[in-house]
């Protein structure tokens, strides 16, 4: 619609109240903004399932500056360091710093944490209960609010910029044409939670690349463990026959894996059979930028989602809060660019990588040599880890310096045939 008639006016609408938005609007109430964050669901402790609720590492700085950190401990996050097992071995975490981790923490703690800290903020409003219906846009074709569905009724929000922050279906994306590229992804998801696990402490996160299936556990909040398991689609029908049953078939027969025979069930078998990776040639149009899964959904094999949602809000909030307190339409929608490039810049790498293999059954010869590397070599395995984790490009593991290496370090025996006798030098 146009017009400028507004039934209220702020700096930047902010659609959606997961962790990219409730960031988002955090970061930019903080810069003194005035932001209306908006929520289609009623209920302010809403939470997303679909998720296995671990958090990279490298969103840690970015939850560190949103001064969440010590909140999430407090609610029983757990410090997560991840562990990858391939057919050439385990893949070990060699320091003991533990200043680099990520969390694991349910998103039924997670979300309504982050929601309460966002509403706290001053300058923010959280308007639960708020479906976006249209963008209202000025006589230049520029993106100047939203007409949004709240009780019944339609009202007109005014802003300088709006922000779809409102996961893989955005309807921000789609009302301001910025469509998105599906990638198959030839692997399914599910997952539950248990109690009863004995997991080794060291062992917060372990990724089993089994070629072509994959399997994860997760030690989450309140003593429960979560099983994931992300098969090839060739199992979908054992899955579909007894989900339960063929997770546990899967998890119980890992190398080196947990002990299964006492674990009990604690939720829902949660799971999606189509689950592609969706890239944005664009992510900002004029008044309009894209952040979280509203700008790339990846492939929840790697767990980016929630770390990429956080890391990207901080993004687009250093490069636009400037301009909107100071400059013209023009200055926001260039600093929206630029956040554009960042995000393109740090994470299409990643994407295409992850796209790849989400698309092949076995390790191609390079990745081969990389992780046979990695489990004899802890410099190859540091590199491989922190890419994994997001925290470094995939080139940092394609130079020929980390390539000879990983071949000079792949012709000897792996030096630790069990993870376990890690544990005692607090990996």
């Amino acid at each position: 619609g146009q017009g400028d008639a507004f039934d209220d006016a702020v700096d930047v609408v902010v659609v959606g109240s997961g962790p990219a938005g409730c960031a988002t609007a955090i970061l930019l109430g903080r810069a003194g903004l005035r932001v209306a964050l908006l929520e289609a669901h009623r209920n302010e402790n809403h939470h997303k399932r679909l998720c296995t609720h671990s958090i990279r590492s490298s969103g840690l700085p970015t939850l560190r500056r949103l001064e969440l950190d010590g909140a999430l401990e407090r609610s029983g996050a757990v410090r997560s360091h991840d562990h990858a097992w391939t057919r050439h071995g385990w893949i070990l975490r060699g320091s003991t710093d533990d200043s680099e981790h990520g969390y694991n923490i349910d998103r039924r703690v997670l979300d309504p944490l982050l929601r309460a800290k966002a509403r706290g903020t001053r300058g923010v409003q959280l308007m639960a209960g708020c479906r976006v219906t249209g963008l209202i846009v000025d006589h230049k074709g520029r993106a100047a609010g939203v007409s949004a569905a709240i009780d019944g009724a339609e009202r007109r929000i005014g802003a300088r910029l709006v922000v779809g922050a409102d996961g893989h279906a955005s309807t921000v994306a789609q009302l301001a044409s910025l469509p998105g590229k599906r990638w198959r992804n030839d692997r399914f998801i599910y997952f539950a939670k248990y109690r009863n696990i004995d997991l080794p402490p060291w062992r917060t996160t372990a990724l089993w690349l089994l070629e072509p299936d994959v399997a994860y556990i997760f030690g989450n909040d309140d003593g429960v463990s979560l099983l994931a398991a992300m098969p090839a689609k060739d199992r979908l029908p054992a899955f579909r026959q007894n989900c339960e049953a063929a997770l546990l078939a899967l998890c119980s027969d890992l190398p080196d894996g947990p002990d299964l025979s006492a674990a009990q069930r604690v939720s829902d078998v949660i799971g999606a059979t189509d689950y592609p990776s969706i890239t944005r040639a664009r992510i900002v149009a004029p008044g309009v930028a894209l952040i979280g899964d509203a700008a790339m959904v990846g492939d929840p094999l790697w767990g980016t989602g929630i770390g990429w949602a956080l890391q990207s809000a901080e993004w687009l909030s250093d490069a636009i809060a400037g301009p909107l307190l100071r400059g013209t339409t023009g200055d926001i929608d260039a600093a929206a660019r630029h956040y554009q490039r960042r995000h393109r810049r740090n994470l299409a790498a990643h994407q295409m990588m992850n796209i790849h293999f989400s698309r092949t059954r076995r390790l191609n010869r390079v990745q081969r040599l990389l992780y046979a590397g990695a489990a004899r070599d802890p410099q190859v395995a540091a590199t491989a880890l922190k890419v994994g984790s997001r925290n470094r490009s995939p080139l940092a593991l394609a130079t020929p310096a980390m390539l000879l290496r990983a071949a000079l370090a792949a012709r000897r025996p792996p030096p630790v045939p069990n993870p376990a006798a890690q544990a005692t030098t607090g990996c």
